[in-house]
């Protein structure tokens, strides 16, 4: 069993997302180990970009905030380096192609599966365009996250043929951010999904509540949570960490 694997593997996936590096790499760090004591079945790290061009704004000012705290991919690397001396919660990181290819596609692999990296969600890089990075995640056994958006119709099919890992299933269009109703699209497009491959289907963009995060779970394997955290991280800054724990753990035991 691979570590994704054990993410989905004890009941429904909790998916915490954080941007690296805001307030700084060393509360980032701080947060993943205590994340993971919280309940958190594997862990988002964003790697910051000055246009990411799926985020809404909670997510595109903690870009700006840990750019401008001097977080760089090396420095992220280096954090993910020290976070696996102690602690084995899976991470994937969630970039974008500019920084991969910025990088060096394969150093940029190479880093990862050094480091301990198990999985690569790069929104940017549609389906069709997959083999840019696909040979490189195979070689160094990253996994490469499919994503599927309600206008994916009937790719959805040709997508989850061929998916790895899990599936990123994008509960609503427009970008990232906390929304008040969340569609149905998500349920049946993890439907179809399952009638070609039995692989495990989180949902993300607009969760927020310990009720919304319930409601998915109970049609989904896992939920995936980013610009709740981030907003609390922004609004405590250094003092955010047990802001978070505490919010992990309402999460984690909603969808239980």
């Amino acid at each position: 069993m691979n570590k994704l694997e054990r993410a989905f593997g004890c009941g429904k996936a909790f998916i915490p997302f954080i941007t690296a590096g805001d307030p700084s790499l060393e509360i980032t760090e701080q947060l993943v180990y205590t994340m993971a004591k919280a309940g958190a079945d594997l862990i988002e790290l964003g790697i910051p970009f000055s246009d990411p061009v799926a985020e809404g704004p909670v997510i595109q000012e903690a870009d700006c905030r840990a750019l401008s705290a001097g977080a760089t991919t090396d420095r992220i690397f280096e954090m993910v380096g020290r976070i696996r001396k102690s602690c084995d919660v899976p991470i994937a990181f969630m970039t974008y192609a500019n920084p991969i290819f910025t990088y060096g596609t394969e150093k940029f692999l190479r880093k990862c599966s050094e480091t301990g990296i198990d999985a690569l969600i790069v929104p940017d890089i549609p389906f069709e365009e997959k083999e840019e990075l696909a040979p490189f995640c195979k070689e160094y056994d990253v996994r490469l996250i499919s994503m599927i958006a309600p206008t994916s119709k009937e790719r959805i099919r040709m997508i989850a043929k061929e998916a790895e890992g899990f599936i990123y299933c994008v509960s609503s269009m427009g970008v990232t951010g906390v929304r008040d109703k969340i569609g149905d699209d998500a349920k049946e497009m993890i439907q179809v999904v399952k009638e070609v491959k039995d692989i495990p289907c989180a949902i993300g963009f607009g969760i927020s509540t310990p009720e919304q995060a319930a409601e998915m779970a109970g049609f989904s394997d896992g939920v995936i949570v980013g610009s709740a955290i981030v907003k609390i991280v922004a609004q405590y800054g250094e003092k955010c960490i047990p802001h978070v724990e505490e919010y992990v753990r309402k999460m984690k035991s909603a969808i239980k």
